[in-house]
């Protein structure tokens, strides 16, 4: 038997085999474009800016948001502030683990419109190399984890002083699950508010107008701090809140452009615009204030900034410059209204204006994005290319938001305060939560 291969006929084998696997992988593609389906790969550069923006994300709660508020309480409940946003922190880690990020983004079968299913109880089949996109699932999961913890621990500032710890830990895990992984399914997850059409690039409504109203329920169920009206209640420190609003700002940029999950020219546009937007709204709450009251205020300039971040949020994704000049704008005079007028002629006790700032700038911020929306940014077109109707779906989104964490925020309030009660003591009040609730004091 002759075993010497001849030139020709190695040259065939391979001509057989290439033509072999030309034909397998124009079946393969044949079979991709049948059913629809496009195979995900991993890309390291968005999964190195997710992580970046992941890291980004969390330090706006800890320590910006933690900061940002322990300084605009007084000094005996300095402490209780901060833990507050730490405890928090920790407890939604552990319940968007349990079912949370499950709820939010699984299909929930037939009950999908409003919330997801619990297939990824405890990251069940979530792997190493499980895919979200282009970026390893366990990095989705931890990026959205951020959201899922900066929205309740906003809250905190509008009961700030009155409420037991106990409580607020209560309230949170349970306002977590029930109001803010179905809102986030809503709008990111395949609920209804998606295929209304209902445009949030990075939170307006399911952070922000979420937070804001969930925030005023409280204030209201729970009453007006005891001193207000005879004691100093000014920020013992606006230092610390500068340095607080100065990390949001930071932060924001992992928020808004880290939405895009991906690093691409939408991100770069979403850094663009928030940029635009936070600066336009400081400068208006500033010059709004200065008109108003003779003098610009430290606290006016950083409320202003965190207006801009809240308004430009929804529509980071979907507006050019221009649109996010105008929303900057717009944000932070309607939010210093709000917050500087508003409040003290309505008589609810919003301590640190998460109302004013959070709910209104994430109002003002959802509609806007359907008056400045840009085709060629975000694929939408809204009101000035001549969709109008898009206005009229924010206001949808709007609506929907403010109706199901208003009522569901009520309800556990009342189930919790009938249970442990929501309020400390006058006494404990007054002589403040740091030494009573926690046994500490800052010197």
């Amino acid at each position: 038997m002759n075993h010497r291969i001849t030139r020709s006929s190695l040259l065939g084998a391979i001509a057989t085999l290439l033509a072999f696997a030309g034909t397998a992988f124009a079946q393969e593609e044949a079979m991709q474009e049948v059913v629809g389906e496009v195979l995900p790969t991993l890309d390291t550069g968005d999964t190195a800016w997710m992580l970046t923006s992941t890291a980004l994300v969390l330090m706006m709660t800890i320590p910006g948001l933690a900061l940002f508020y322990g300084g605009m309480v007084r000094k005996k409940n300095v402490l209780t502030m901060v833990m507050q946003a730490f405890a928090v922190t920790c407890l939604i880690t552990i319940l968007w683990l349990v079912a949370g990020y499950s709820l939010a983004f699984t299909d929930g079968g037939g009950l999908n419109a409003y919330v997801g299913g619990l297939s990824n109880m405890f990251l069940a089949q979530v792997g190493a190399d499980t895919l979200a996109g282009t970026i390893p699932e366990t990095v989705f999961f931890t990026f959205q984890l951020t959201f899922a913890i900066i929205t309740p621990v906003l809250i905190i500032g509008a009961f700030a002083d009155r409420m037991k710890f106990s409580a607020m830990l209560w309230f949170m895990g349970l306002w977590s699950l029930i109001v803010y992984s179905p809102i986030t399914h809503w709008v990111w997850g395949g609920g209804f508010l998606s295929d209304a059409g209902v445009l949030d690039f990075a939170g307006g409504t399911v952070v922000h107008i979420n937070a804001g109203i969930a925030g005023l329920v409280c204030a209201l169920v729970l009453g007006k701090r005891s001193g207000l009206g005879h004691e100093n209640m000014a920020p013992h420190n606006l230092v610390y809140s500068v340095v607080g609003a100065s990390l949001l700002w930071v932060g924001w940029f992992g928020f808004n452009a880290g939405s895009a999950v991906a690093a691409n020219g939408s991100a770069g546009m979403a850094m663009a615009v928030t940029q635009i937007a936070t600066a336009a709204a400081a400068l208006g709450w500033m010059f709004a204030e200065w008109i108003a009251k003779g003098k610009p205020s430290i606290l006016g300039i950083i409320s202003g900034a965190v207006a801009g971040l809240v308004a430009i949020t929804p529509a980071s994704g979907f507006v050019g410059p221009i649109g996010a000049l105008v929303i900057g704008i717009v944000a932070g005079i309607v939010c210093m209204w709000a917050s500087v007028f508003v409040k003290p002629a309505i008589g609810y006790d919003d301590s640190l204006d998460v109302f004013g700032v959070h709910a209104i700038g994430g109002i003002v911020g959802a509609l806007l994005t359907g008056v400045f929306a840009v085709e060629a940014i975000g694929g939408t077109p809204g009101l000035l290319e001549g969709n109008p109707g898009q206005v009229i779906t924010q206001i949808y989104g709007i609506l929907a938001t403010i109706v199901w964490t208003g009522v569901a925020a009520f309800v556990i309030l009342k189930i919790v305060d009938g249970v442990i009660g929501l309020r400390v003591t006058k006494e404990v009040e007054t002589e403040g939560l740091d030494i009573n609730l926690h046994g500490e004091v800052v010197p």
